[in-house]
C-alpha cells in the first residue's frame, strides 16, 4: 500500500550517508512502546543508558522526558480541581499572595486556564528557571517576561515555559504541599508509576537505572553522574544552600521544573497514556473534569504557530488538518492527543487516541538542535523516521495476531 511505501522510505533515509564508523557506534539510547486499553508493548529499545558504564538501555528506566511535564502538571490541577481545592477560573493572585498582572494589561486578571493554555501573554525572553533563593514574584516584574500579545484569554497563544512554575507555585499554595509530594499523590501514586521530578523524591534504585542524556557531539548534556543525590539535584542561588527541608510551599515551584523536569520510564509513561485513553479517563478524572479538559482545545491564531496549532490545557492534538501546519508526527491520518517534548538533546512523546485507546510513548537522544534552538517544538526527520519505524512493528504484529 502507498502509506507503507512511504513509512519504509522514510526509515530508509534516516541511513542514508551515515558514516562507517557511526554505524559502528552504539545507537543513540531509544524507547518506543505501543500501547492499547489492555497492554503496553515496547517497540524498540536500543543504545546505552550511560556510555561511561556500558550500560545497555532498558524500557523502563528513568529518563528526564522534557515538556511532556506539562501534561502531568495539567492533571495535578485538574485532580486538585476535583478535589475542591483550586479553582480554574479564579484569580491566581489570591493563590500566590501577590498580584500577577501583565504590564500591558494591568486590569485583566490571570488565571490557571490561561496559564495552561499558553494564554496570559508570557514569554521566556526573561528566562524561565528561577532558583531557589530567588523570587517569582520579582522574575514576573521583569517587562521581559510579557509580550502585548492581547489580554489574558484572549491573548494570542504564545507557547512559555514561564507559566509552568506560576501553575505549580499556586497549586501547592491552595493545597499546602510541596509540588514534587502534590504530583506524586494526585498522579504518580494512583496510577502506579514510579516517578519523580528532578530526583528528589526518586529512591537509589531509580537513581541508578537513570539515562544519561548526551549531546550530538558526545558531550553530557543532563544527568551526569554529578547532577544525581547526594549532589543538588535543583536550581540553587549563589550562596543559598540546598536546603528543600526549609522551603515553603507556595513560594517558587520553579526549583522542581514543572515545565520539564519529570524523571519516568517510558512504559511508566505509557500507563498514564493507557489512563488517559480510557473511557471516562479510567475514573482518573470526573466526568465533568474531563469535558472541561477536552473542551479546552482552541486553534492558534491563525498564521502564529505552524507546530502548537491544536493546544488545551497542557494537551496537544495533532494533526492539524491546514496545510501551513507542520505536526504531522505519524503521517496516518489518526488525530491523536498528548504532548511532545524537547531538550537536552532528546526528544520525546507521548500519544493516544481517546476512541480507540491505542497510543506510543517515546524518546531519543543525540538528537542535534533544530534551527531555533531547543525547546523551539518541531518534530523532526528523525523523530517521523522513529515513528514510521514503531509503525510497522505494530503491523508487522497485528498482521500476525490471529
Amino acid at each position: 500500500m502507498m502509506r507503507d511505501m512511504i513509512r519504509r522510505l522514510v526509515a530508509a533515509l534516516a541511513l542514508i550517508a551515515v558514516p562507517a564508523a557511526a554505524q559502528d557506534a552504539p545507537p543513540p539510547a531509544t524507547v518506543v512502546v505501543a500501547f492499547d486499553r489492555d497492554s503496553i508493548t515496547p517497540l524498540i529499545v536500543e543504545g546505552l543508558a550511560n556510555k561511561e558504564s556500558g550500560r545497555a538501555l532498558e524500557a523502563n528506566d528513568p529518563v528526564r522526558i522534557a515538556s511532556i511535564s506539562k501534561l502531568i502538571m495539567a492533571l495535578t490541577a485538574l485532580r486538585l480541581m476535583d478535589e475542591g481545592k483550586v479553582d480554574l477560573d479564579r484569580d491566581v493572585s489570591d493563590y500566590l499572595g501577590w498580584k500577577l498582572r501583565s504590564p500591558h494589561h494591568p486590569d485583566a486578571p490571570i488565571t490557571l486556564t490561561h496559564l495552561l493554555m499558553h494564554r496570559a501573554g508570557l514569554s521566556d525572553a526573561g528566562g524561565y528557571v528561577i532558583p531557589l533563593g530567588e523570587s517569582l514574584e520579582a522574575k514576573l516584574a521583569d517587562p521581559a517576561a510579557w509580550r502585548e500579545v492581547g489580554p489574558p484569554g484572549e491573548a494570542a497563544f504564545e507557547y512559555a515555559n514561564l507559566g509552568s512554575p506560576l501553575v505549580a507555585t499556586a497549586l501547592e499554595a491552595a493545597s499546602g504541599e510541596r509540588y514534587d509530594r502534590l504530583v506524586e499523590r494526585l498522579v504518580f501514586a494512583p496510577l502506579g508509576v514510579k516517578a519523580c521530578l528532578n530526583w528528589t523524591l526518586c529512591d537509589a534504585e531509580m537513581q541508578a537505572r537513570k539515562v544519561t542524556l548526551y549531546r550530538h557531539t558526545g558531550e553530557i548534556a543532563a544527568d551526569g553522574p554529578d547532577r544525581l543525590p547526594p549532589a543538588c539535584t535543583i536550581p540553587v542561588a549563589e550562596g543559598q544552600a540546598c536546603d528543600l527541608d526549609s522551603y515553603v510551599p507556595g513560594t517558587n515551584a520553579s526549583i522542581f521544573s514543572p515545565q520539564g523536569g519529570v524523571r519516568i520510564g517510558i512504559v511508566d509513561l505509557a500507563k498514564i497514556g493507557q489512563r488517559l485513553a480510557g473511557p471516562v479517563a479510567g475514573g482518573f478524572l470526573t466526568l465533568s473534569t474531563l469535558k472541561r479538559w477536552y473542551g479546552s482545545f482552541h486553534a492558534s491564531t491563525p498564521g502564529s504557530q505552524d507546530f502548537f496549532c491544536v493546544m488545551g490545557m497542557g494537551l496537544q492534538g495533532i494533526p492539524d488538518p491546514s496545510e501551513k501546519c507542520q505536526d504531522d508526527l505519524f503521517g496516518d491520518g489518526v488525530t491523536r492527543l498528548g504532548h511532545s517534548g524537547e531538550a537536552y538533546a532528546l526528544q520525546s512523546g507521548l500519544w493516544y487516541h481517546p476512541v480507540s485507546g491505542d497510543g506510543f510513548a517515546y524518546f531519543t537522544t543525540e538528537s542535534p538542535p533544530p534551527a531555533g534552538g531547543e525547546d523551539t517544538g518541531g518534530f523532526t526527520p528523525r523523530e517521523k523516521a522513529l515513528m514510521a519505524r514503531a509503525l510497522e512493528l505494530v503491523d508487522s504484529e497485528n498482521s500476525r495476531s490471529p
